[in-house]
């Protein structure tokens, strides 16, 4: 599978006219997926990718991502014909089990995250396909009694394709079983040189092909490589924070300096956070440097099977200049 090029924006820190004139500049750089974050606290990702599928022509987009805890399979389904009729279909659907540090804010338990995406996208396609989803008995968690979508324009044969966003190797297998793509959050080859079997292994073992690698990367990108890294800080030092002690130590990072890291986050100390964060946080979380660097780790990253590099946040000390800079080297 030829690589491709994605983008990821949080309509949180930047409005959604600013999005949508983002976008328009990706896909002049040849950029070819636009994915835009589902939280709750931001601006909606919905009316967002309208406003995307509405002003631009050939780039594809869907949310990055939605899950089957905060939104039904028939809501998701319902916008993603939706999208996929304004858009003239480049719609795809980014789907995984959602935020586990946020569901409990919401008050949602998040049991079952896999066995309950499974079903989701089970149904979601259904009702794509303009199925009237019939009660089974067989469905823990969406055993819809007569549900069907009548007043869409539906997809068509090919349907909509179905990205799953996959950490652990249980989600991963469930991607390979079910996606037509994978979205890791992962910037470095040691990550995919884990992930990428399994998924291939649930992939061959379901009958599967063409299943599509994203690499859900944290990018910050400027000609001054010194700038580029210290806006890297702040992302790395959050990944760091989130990542499982396994993931550290396979990075070398030193369990010490991450707890501190996280004590100075929880305290909104960002200058103590900047001074903690090194090389090795930004090298095994971000891709930053100069358009060569991130060239050379973005081929890195396909030698290690990855077929769509996603470029997210910070992407850079200035967006314009980095979505610039990012479409020299693809």
């Amino acid at each position: 599978m030829p690589l491709s090029y994605g983008i990821e924006f949080v309509p949180g820190n930047i409005n959604v006219k600013q999005v949508v004139n983002y976008c328009k500049l990706a896909e002049s750089k040849d950029i070819d997926f636009a994915w835009i974050t589902n939280h709750y606290n931001n601006r909606h990702c919905y009316p967002t990718l309208a406003m995307i599928a509405a002003n631009t022509d050939s780039i594809k987009m869907g949310p990055g991502i939605m899950n089957t805890f905060t939104d039904t399979p028939a809501a998701i389904a319902s916008f993603m014909c939706t999208l996929n009729e304004i858009s003239d279909g480049r719609a795809v659907l980014g789907i995984g089990p959602g935020d586990l540090s946020t569901l409990p804010k919401l008050a949602i338990g998040g049991a079952k995250p896999v066995a309950r995406l499974k079903e989701g996208i089970e149904q979601i396609r259904k009702l794509c396909a303009g199925e009237e989803v019939k009660k089974t008995g067989a469905m823990e968690f969406f055993d819809y009694d007569g549900a069907k979508l009548t007043g869409v324009q539906l997809p068509g044969k090919k349907g909509i394709p179905v990205y799953v966003g996959a950490q652990g190797p249980k989600m991963l297998e469930l991607a390979g079983e079910v996606g037509e793509g994978s979205l890791i959050n992962a910037s470095n080859p040691k990550d995919f040189e884990i992930a990428i079997p399994i998924i291939k292994a649930a992939e061959a073992a379901a009958g599967r092909k063409g299943h599509d690698v994203g690499a859900y990367t944290a990018v910050s990108i400027d000609k001054n490589e010194k700038k580029a890294r210290n806006a890297a800080k702040i992302v790395a030092a959050f990944i760091a924070a989130g990542s499982p002690p396994p993931l550290l130590q396979r990075h070398g990072l030193d369990l010490n300096n991450v707890a501190k890291i996280k004590e100075a986050l929880a305290a909104f100390d960002f200058r103590t956070v900047g001074g903690l964060v090194g090389d090795k946080e930004i090298e095994a979380f971000t891709i930053a440097g100069t358009p060569d660097v991130v060239q050379q780790k973005c081929e890195d990253l396909m030698k290690a099977g990855v077929t769509q590099v996603i470029f997210g946040s910070p992407l850079g000390p200035n967006m314009t200049d980095s979505i610039r800079l990012l479409g020299k080297i693809i």
